[in-house]
């Protein structure tokens, strides 16, 4: 194992080219350096420098050493500012799950600011649904995530930041008579054939879509059901039914769709970013990024 007092000594006596001088820059006698060098050749099986009785010169071996020295010192004194950025969250890795609705919003401009002033916290980007998410986390391949849920619906064993609260709004074709009406009341929409994110990708949101029809008497008359809220407004530009879309959904203009506000109490979507526990100093200092360009101090 070679140390890193014989690599500087060694780079010492390269840089001299004068045992003497090299020895008194390194605040020792002669003797022992020399003692220093010829141990460091034998570890490393070959002659460092070509000696004379009046001179020293670098051995091939010891140029191809030299710029490897240098390296390897300089990287062993940048360890205590590494493991300080590490430890203080600015320095790492981020895997950042986040369902689609969220790019939609303020999501684009708070992972530019963050990459802006963190650029050694590697950041990369997973768009997932909240259960493929959890899977994610459970398999060590997610350190944080955006999910939509109903209010007070969070997975369990996860710490939470709330950022968004908003109404689901109605998306339709504009072909349909209703269109005509800036606002819908629920009996307009009841017996309509509905477009719809299966219940697993968001079992609490699905369900709070089936509390309001249920509190209004009916069933709802499922005729697709799709992942993407992109796929689900293409289906309702195609006909397919109308569907609940969260209300910044509406920033996602289709020709041949129109977005409309149902009167009265209407399911409502909840917006978070989760993570664990234990989660990294980077993770947590991108938390305290989003919760600061939440109260407009990021």
């Amino acid at each position: 194992m070679i140390e890193l007092r014989s690599l500087r000594q060694f780079i010492a006596v390269a840089e001299e080219l004068h045992f003497g001088r090299a020895s008194a820059r390194l605040h020792m006698t002669q003797p022992p350096l020399t003692q220093a060098i010829q141990k460091l050749e034998a570890l490393l099986g070959a002659p460092l420098f070509e000696r004379s009785s009046r001179s020293v010169a670098l051995s091939p071996a010891g140029l191809a050493l030299l710029p490897e020295a240098r390296r390897l010192l300089a990287e062993a004194e940048g360890l205590p500012a590494l493991v300080r950025a590490a430890a203080e969250g600015r320095r790492g890795r981020l895997r950042l799950g986040f369902v689609s609705t969220v790019g939609f919003g303020e999501l684009p401009r708070w992972l530019r600011i963050f990459r802006e002033r963190q650029p050694e916290v590697g950041l990369s980007l997973r768009e997932a649904t909240l259960d493929v998410q959890l899977q994610g986390f459970d398999a060590d391949e997610l350190d944080a995530g955006f999910v939509i849920h109903a209010p007070g619906a969070l997975p369990p064993g996860f710490e939470a930041l709330p950022i968004a609260r908003e109404p689901l709004v109605l998306a339709l074709s504009a072909e349909e008579a209703m269109a005509r009406h800036e606002r819908l009341a629920p009996a307009d929409i009841l017996a309509q054939p509905l477009v719809i994110f299966p219940r697993e990708i968001a079992p609490s949101l699905f369900d709070a879509v089936l509390a309001f029809y249920r509190q209004h008497g009916a069933a709802p008359q499922i005729a697709q059901e799709a992942i993407q809220m992109q796929t689900i407004v293409n289906l309702v530009s195609a006909g397919m039914g109308l569907a609940w879309v969260p209300e910044s959904v509406m920033g996602l203009q289709r020709s041949g769709v129109v977005y409309r506000r149902v009167s009265g109490p209407v399911p409502v979507c909840a917006t978070s970013l989760i993570w664990r526990r234990d989660a990294s100093p980077a993770v947590l200092r991108f938390v305290e990024h989003i919760r600061a360009c939440l109260t407009g101090s990021g």
